[in-house]
C-alpha cells in the first residue's frame, strides 16, 4: 500500500500538536511561582534551548530518517551499548512522566470546572484515573479513532487560544494587575533559568516530527521548516499567554489556582463564560494529548524490546497491541497518583533536557554524515547540560523530594540497561555452552 505523503502544513501542526499537548495547560502556574513577573523571560530562555536542539534533530531527521525518531539518533551517534540503551530507556519513562502530566492536568482542569458549574465537587484524582482507563480502552479499541481526535484537537485547542491571546492583549493595559509585569517583579537571573527550566516540559513535543519523516514531502525543505516554524511559534504564543496571565491575575490567585490557573486568566475579559471554555479547551488537549502519548510511549517501549535494549518480554502482544501499552498505562496511574506536580515536571524536564542534550552531541558527533554547523549543535548540548544542572540545584533548594525522584528516574534507567545488558550476555554464554 502506499504512503500517505504530509505538507509542510501538517508537518508543522505534528510539531505544534506535540508541544501545545497539556503542558501549558499543567504548568503556567507553576512557571509563575517561580519566576513572578519574569515568568515570559523564562519561557523565551527554555524556548532558546529547544529552537538549537531542533537544529539537531532536522539535521539527523534529514539523514536518518525513521519513525523511530530520537530512538534512531541516539544509537546512531553512540552505538548499541548500555548508554544508549540507557537513554532509550529514559525515553520511555519519559513518555511516562508526561503521560502523568497531562493526566494531572486533565483531572485540576475537570474537578474545576465541575466546581464552578455544577453543585458538587469530585477529587482531581478520580478525574485523572479515569481518563488514563478510557484512553488505554480507546488505544486497544483503535488508533486510528485516536489519530482523528488529535488531528481535531489541534486546531481547536490552537484556534481558541489564539483568541484569548488576542482578547487577553486588547485589554491588558486596562487591567490592575498589569504592573506585576515591571521589572521590580522579576526574580534573579538564576530563578529565572531554573523557573524555565521547571517548565521546560512544554516544549516537549517538537521532536514527534522525526517519527513522521518517512512520510513529509519534500523532506530536504519541509523538514527543516516544520521543526523552526514550530519551535518559533510555539515560543511566541507561550511568551504572550505568560504575559496575559501574569498581567491579568493577581499573584496570590495564580498561586491558589495553580494548576488550572490559564482558565482563571480568561476570567478578567470573559468572565466564568471564559473559565468554562478555556477549562474545556484544557480538557481536549490533555486528553488528545493523553491518547496520542500512551500509544508513542508504547511504541518506544516495543522498539526499544527488537533492537535488545530491554528484555524480548515487550515485543509480545496482548489483544493485538504490544504488551507495553499496558504496562505504560498502569505505570502513568501509579506516578500520576502518587506524586505532586511540581516533582511530575521536574523529572520529565530533567530526562528530556538529558535526551536532548545527548541528541546535541549526537549530531555533533555525526557533522561530517549530517552536514551540520558543530558549533550550533555543541551550543545545544552546553545549554542542555547547563539547564539541567541550574534544575537540579534549584529543586535540591526549594523541592528536595523532587529533585531526588528526578535523578532516581535518570539513575534508574541506565542501571536497569546494564543489567540487562550483564544478564542478556550471561544467557548467551550459557546457550553456547
Amino acid at each position: 500500500m502506499k504512503k500517505v505523503k504530509i505538507g509542510l502544513l501538517s508537518s508543522i501542526s505534528i510539531g505544534i500538536g506535540g508541544m501545545v499537548g497539556g503542558g501549558i495547560f499543567a504548568v503556567l502556574g507553576l512557571a509563575v511561582e517561580l519566576a513572578r513577573g519574569g515568568t515570559p523571560i523564562a519561557f523565551i530562555i527554555a524556548g532558546i534551548i529547544a529552537f538549537f536542539t531542533s537544529y539537531s534533530y532536522a539535521r539527523l531527521t534529514l539523514f536518518y530518517p525513521s519513525s523511530g525518531g530520537t530512538v534512531k539518533f541516539v544509537n546512531e551517534g553512540f552505538g548499541k551499548n548500555i548508554f544508549s540503551g540507557g537513554t532509550n530507556n529514559l525515553l520511555w519513562i519519559s513518555y511516562i512522566i508526561m503521560l502523568s502530566l497531562y493526566s494531572s492536568a486533565f483531572g485540576a482542569y475537570g474537578a474545576s470546572l465541575i466546581k464552578i458549574t455544577g453543585n458538587f465537587t469530585i477529587d482531581k484524582h478520580i478525574l485523572l484515573t479515569t481518563i488514563i482507563v478510557l484512553s488505554t480502552l480507546l488505544n486497544y479499541i483503535s488508533f486510528k479513532a485516536v489519530s482523528i481526535a488529535e488531528s481535531f484537537a489541534v486546531y481547536i485547542k490552537i484556534f481558541i487560544l489564539i483568541i484569548f491571546v488576542a482578547i487577553g492583549l486588547w485589554g491588558l493595559g486596562h487591567n490592575p494587575n498589569f504592573h506585576q509585569l515591571e521589572f521590580d517583579n522579576w526574580v534573579g537571573p538564576f530563578k529565572l533559568l531554573s523557573g524555565g527550566m521547571v517548565i521546560f516540559v512544554a516544549y516537549e513535543g517538537f521532536e514527534l516530527i522525526a517519527n513522521a519523516a518517512p512520510n513529509i514531502k519534500n523532506p530536504s525543505k519541509n523538514v527543516p521548516r516544520s521543526y523552526y516554524y514550530s519551535v518559533l511559534f510555539v515560543i511566541l504564543l507561550y511568551v504572550l499567554i505568560a504575559f496575559i496571565t501574569v498581567g491579568s491575575v493577581s499573584f496570590d490567585k495564580i498561586a491558589q489556582a495553580q494548576e488550572y490557573v490559564l482558565a482563571v486568566a480568561s476570567e478578567p475579559m470573559l468572565g466564568k463564560t471564559g473559565f468554562v471554555i478555556i477549562g474545556i479547551t484544557a480538557l481536549i488537549s490533555t486528553f488528545s494529548a493523553i491518547n496520542v502519548s500512551i500509544y508513542g510511549g508504547s511504541r518506544v517501549n516495543y522498539e526499544l524490546a527488537k533492537d535488545d535494549e530491554i528484555s524480548h518480554e515487550f515485543t509480545a502482544f496482548l489483544w493485538n497491541k504490544p504488551i507495553g501499552l499496558l504496562v505504560t498505562a498502569v505505570l502513568t496511574l501509579i506516578i500520576a497518583n502518587l506524586f505532586n506536580l511540581e516533582s511530575i515536571s521536574t523529572s520529565g524536564s530533567a530526562g528530556f533536557l538529558l535526551i536532548f542534550a545527548i541528541v546535541n552531541l549526537a549530531n555533533f558527533k555525526l557533522y561530517r554524515q549530517t552536514g551540520s554547523l558543530t558549533w550550533i549543535s555543541f551550543t545545544g548540548f552546553i545549554l542542555c547540560v547547563i539547564a539541567l544542572l541550574a534544575l537540579m540545584i534549584q529543586q535540591f533548594q526549594t523541592n528536595l523530594s523532587g529533585a531526588i525522584i528526578g535523578l532516581t528516574i535518570i539513575f534508574s534507567a541506565y542501571v536497569i540497561e546494564f543489567f540487562f545488558k550483564k544478564s542478556e550476555k550471561g544467557g548467551k554464554i550459557l546457550t553456547q555452552l
